[in-house]
């Protein structure tokens, strides 16, 4: 039987909206971003109604967006590490244009995906730490004689890399991939990876 994992990124915050990179910087939700929030937990509870568990980034953006949804299903939400957005270190809240014009982060990282910002994360170590979560998360929900839902609370980066680790087989593809604030994306992992909707917003 298979465990499709609901895929939720997190409402807007302030950097999305100045296209600053936000990655272990615990931004707080604007107020678009608790409506949307809001909406989302109203879509997924109807949609998803029988959620086996809610997962979350330990970032307050996320958690925040997890809660409309876990006090509808009357679910806990689950702080996993792991999901959590990749991080630039010294380069946090530092503009996408800066990055990529001054520091050639994202020519750099298709290039070498071992290599990183100082002190920040690769995007192989990205990769697989999401891959891995995700993977475990979905083992672990996996039930002998139904079919499953897990939701799963996180980052754009972070789930784009992901996405393209799992279905493409190279994290270097993660731009191909685009998630919208509050987006929702259904993953299933076996018995190979397949996406079975896409950055779902209508419901916004």
């Amino acid at each position: 039987m298979t465990c499709t994992l609901i895929i939720m990124r997190h409402g807007t915050i302030k950097a999305n909206l100045k296209k600053r990179w936000h990655g272990s910087t615990d931004s707080p939700l604007l107020w678009r971003g608790r409506r949307q929030a809001k909406r989302l937990g109203a879509y997924a509870a109807q949609r998803y109604p029988d959620l086996a568990a809610i997962y979350s980034s330990p970032l307050q953006r996320c958690q925040n967006t997890a809660a409309p949804l876990a006090a509808r299903l009357k679910l806990e939400v689950k702080i996993n590490h792991d999901l959590r957005e990749w991080s630039v270190g010294d380069w946090e809240d530092m503009p996408f244009n800066e990055l990529s014009n001054e520091h050639n982060f994202f020519t750099q990282t298709l290039k070498d995906p071992d290599w990183s910002a100082p002190d920040g994360e690769s995007l192989l170590t990205v990769s697989n730490r999401c891959v891995q979560a995700l993977q475990a998360i979905a083992k672990q929900h996996t039930a002998p004689n139904s079919d499953t839902s897990v939701g799963i609370v996180s980052h754009g980066a972070a789930m784009q890399v992901a996405l393209a680790a799992l279905i493409d087989g190279n994290p270097k593809r993660w731009q191909s991939y685009s998630l919208g604030n509050c987006s929702v994306t259904e993953l299933i992992l076996h018995p190979e990876p397949y996406i079975e909707g896409y950055n779902l917003m209508h419901y916004l």
